[in-house]
């Protein structure tokens, strides 16, 4: 059992790891190792990049001559291939299994390193045979099978960059992206399961190609096999083409400079277009490498599950890329975390002995709302390290992944970071005394500060705006055919410091652990006090009959602003005026009267982006009568 301290005020809310994890850590000091990180960065960074395979060292670790466009390890020679897939050929890890995929219909793949490297050389010769060369940019529209891994390594194979845009991505969305990545080649599939059904991606490719007149072809793996149109010299099945003598001959990883581009990421912004944030070879695979390595205390006996979608920013890093270059053993899933049972998901740790999961805040509550008894079914004790990422996680959410799930014994890694960040930048260790809800201390090399509008440290336990004042290995070097809009977004607020912003409410309580409040967007302004969305869903989350909550503002005439929450009950409840004053009461006990809300509106589901954030633009239009904007994110 964990020994959870109690003896004192000041402990009584500390988590201790138990002595097996921290006896068996691969990190097993933080305080002195970030001191030194922070004192020599470039040293750091340098000796983390040693563990890695480089066809030319650097000349430079760090050239800051154009700030902000940091360039990380200059001169050096790599490709991110090189250390995912081709250095494990040559050892015994050639034999390892790397990906372990399970269809929502329950149709399984296993693919070893070996197995790994013969599908992405068939991949990547059959993207050149469609003409696609260094430096081009392939687009990516996918359901989360192993042909999106693939299809991804291969870009990077070959020196061509990919843009994967998430598979529930509506027309526009996808044909906005083709545009402005510019790509001559698509690649998808005919659809992919979801909670029973197909979902029609070539039916949506199509439209796209008809607003995209860049793209000249397009390849379609075979996944539900449902009838849908091809065109003639345009469309091309997969299996067609794998069949081919050329896509079965060898493919040299071609040898990319450690700053040519590995891969383009859209992320919506808050006005205009979306952003098209570029990543690197060299950097990226550094640090996406060492934060997962030193944070989830990979081992090599680890069955990793990282339950987002490649499609994301965390499915990019911690399902495709750095788990490979770590030489994991990597679970893939295709569908719905509750399909066709709640236990779908606890039914995989058990049947595969996942050994770490990593998933978000969402997932979670979506989860503990059915209960107990659909986890406690399963033997899930070969979980070893949990994980949350994608917002803040509210401490009820966190106490139930902790003790229900990791049976009080298992340290929850929640994380803060960004698609900007491209790894984790506020983390526990698995030594680290957790605090349900903080994502604990800087990761190592990160100089993290919470300041007000002047840009001076705040006190401790007071909100402001969470700056990071030093660049990181894994950072997006720019927006793609836009560097204005970097710099403004990123570091225009903050130039003369050299800070970056990210965008973000926090505050660091007296033990310098960091809590993130959430987007500087959600906090509600009322009677003059800040209050963090998130506080407000915590708090009503607590209640012992809510699943889920979201808060919003509305304009009010004497408090500028009022609270309105929409809540999801646990299975089985219904919402009625008792329960709406007892919820409004709840809040008003656990954060004060200024939080109450004005209005509770029981809702079965909130509109979320398919990443899991809940939309609450989407609501205040909504509860305001007013057009709800772009839904292109929105999931079904």
């Amino acid at each position: 059992m964990a020994k959870k301290k109690s003896k004192s005020a000041k402990d009584a809310n500390l988590y201790y790891p138990i002595d097996s994890i921290v006896q068996n850590a691969n990190v097993k000091e933080y305080e002195n190792l970030y001191k030194k990180s922070i004192k020599d960065v470039e040293g750091f960074w340098a000796e983390q990049a040693n563990t890695l395979d480089w066809y030319k060292k650097w000349d430079k670790v760090l050239d800051d001559s154009k700030k902000p466009f940091y360039k990380w390890f200059k001169g050096a020679k790599t490709n991110i291939v090189q250390n995912a897939i081709d250095r494990h050929l040559k050892t015994w890890r050639r034999n390892k299994i790397a990906f372990i995929w399970e269809g929502e219909p329950g149709d399984v793949k296993v693919f070893s390193y070996h197995a790994l490297n013969r599908e992405v050389t068939k991949f990547a010769n059959i993207l050149k045979s469609m003409g696609v060369k260094k430096r081009d940019i392939v687009t990516i529209y996918m359901p989360q099978i192993p042909e999106l891994a693939f299809a991804m390594l291969a870009c990077a194979k070959i020196g061509a960059a990919h843009s994967v845009v998430y598979g529930g991505f509506s027309v526009e969305a996808l044909a906005e992206r083709i545009a402005d990545a510019q790509s001559r080649v698509l690649v998808t599939a005919d659809g992919g399961w979801r909670r029973g059904k197909v979902n029609d991606l070539k039916g949506i490719v199509n439209e796209a190609i008809s607003r995209s007149p860049t793209i000249e072809a397009c390849i379609t793996v075979k996944r539900t096999g449902h009838e849908v149109f091809m065109e003639n010299d345009r469309d091309f099945w997969y299996h067609d083409l794998a069949s081919l003598p050329i896509a079965n001959s060898k493919c040299e990883t071609e040898v990319m400079d450690a700053e040519d581009m590995l891969f383009i990421l859209y992320t919506s912004g808050t006005t205009g277009k979306p952003k098209g944030l570029v990543h690197t070879h060299g950097g990226y695979s550094v640090y996406t490498s060492t934060t997962h390595r030193m944070v989830f205390d990979i081992k090599d006996e680890d069955r990793w599950w990282c339950a987002a979608d490649p499609g994301w920013i965390t499915g990019h890093s911690y399902i495709v890329y750095a788990p490979l270059i770590n030489g994991s053993t990597i679970m893939m899933y295709e569908g719905a975390p509750n399909h066709p049972y709640p236990n779908r998901w606890w039914q995989m740790v058990e049947k595969y002995g996942i050994t770490i999961l990593y998933t978000s805040p969402t997932a979670i509550r979506g989860l503990m709302r059915f209960g107990d008894q659909w986890p406690k079914r399963h033997d899930i004790s070969s979980l070893r390290l949990l994980g949350s990422v994608g917002e803040p996680i509210n401490p009820e959410a966190w106490k139930w992944y902790h003790s229900v799930i990791g049976d009080n014994k298992c340290p929850i890694m929640d994380t803060w970071w960004q698609t900007e960040t491209g790894g984790f930048m506020i983390t526990p260790l698995p030594i680290t005394p957790l605090k349900p809800g903080s994502g604990t201390k800087p990761f190592f090399g990160i100089e993290a500060d919470v300041v007000n509008e002047e840009g001076k440290t705040v006190k401790p336990g007071e909100e402001g705006k969470l700056i990071i004042k030093n660049p990181w290995p894994g950072m997006a070097r720019t927006v793609m055919g836009d560097p204005k809009r970097y710099v403004d977004t990123y570091w225009k607020d903050y130039k003369e410091q050299g800070w970056y912003k990210a965008g973000d409410s926090a505050r660091i309580d007296k033990d310098g652990y960091f809590w993130i409040i959430g987007r500087i967007d959600d906090v509600i302004k009322v009677s003059g006090y800040r209050l963090g969305t998130a506080e407000i869903e915590s708090a009503l989350v607590s209640h012992p009959q809510v699943a889920e909550a979201a808060a919003i503002a509305l304009p009010h005439e004497l408090k500028g602003n009022a609270i309105h929450a929409y809540v999801i009950l646990k299975a089985g409840l219904v919402g009625d005026a008792a329960l709406d004053k007892s919820l409004r009461d709840h809040v008003g006990h656990e954060m004060g009267p200024i939080a109450k809300p004005e209005s509770i509106t029981f809702v079965d589901s909130l509109p979320k982006t398919r990443s899991g954030k809940i939309m609450r633009r989407v609501l205040k239009a909504r509860a305001q009568g007013l057009p709800e904007g772009d839904l292109s994110t929105i999931e079904e």
